[in-house]
């Protein structure tokens, strides 16, 4: 997972850099630069149009006793492509639209379900109030009973 990461955090900004490198060559400095900061802004304000949807949604859903799991889903899609969007790059301005768009949305939802069904297992602890005896429940202890009284002595 470290490596992964290691990876993700290193190629990608290299990756990102050849490749605004290529499109200056072709299209010139400052159209790339405007692609670049036109995306940017376009995603962000579209990120935020969409997050707000998803947090009404989220209230309707609650107020109705519905669990928005679905919605939640989007939502955390949705920070994730405006993070992506506002990230200067191409590949990551793709990555950031396509997960503005539902269909897309929905089917990263269904892959990322599997992989999480796939990779970690849920399990539940169930106790109950109160306090429980452990062992042999059935033990009598036989023996004489005493009546006593207690006197205390450090009465001030």
């Amino acid at each position: 997972m470290l490596l992964t990461l290691f990876l993700l955090f290193t190629l990608v900004p290299l990756v990102e850099l050849w490749l605004l490198f290529r499109l200056s060559g072709v299209f010139g400095f400052p159209t790339t630069l405007a692609v670049v900061l036109l995306t940017g802004m376009a995603g962000a304000s579209l990120a935020r149009w969409q997050g707000w949807q998803a947090m009404h949604r989220i209230r309707n859903e609650m107020s109705q006793g519905i669990m928005p799991a679905q919605a939640l889903g989007d939502g955390v899609m949705i920070l994730v492509a405006g993070v992506l969007l506002i990230t200067p790059g191409v590949i990551t301005d793709v990555l950031g639209l396509a997960l503005l768009v539902p269909p897309f949305r929905t089917a990263m939802r269904k892959l990322l379900q599997y992989w999480l069904a796939k990779n970690f297992r849920v399990e539940t602890v169930v106790s109950s109030p109160g306090f429980e005896v452990h062992g042999d429940k059935e033990k009598i202890v036989e023996g004489r009973v005493v009546e006593a009284h207690v006197v205390d002595t450090d009465t001030e």
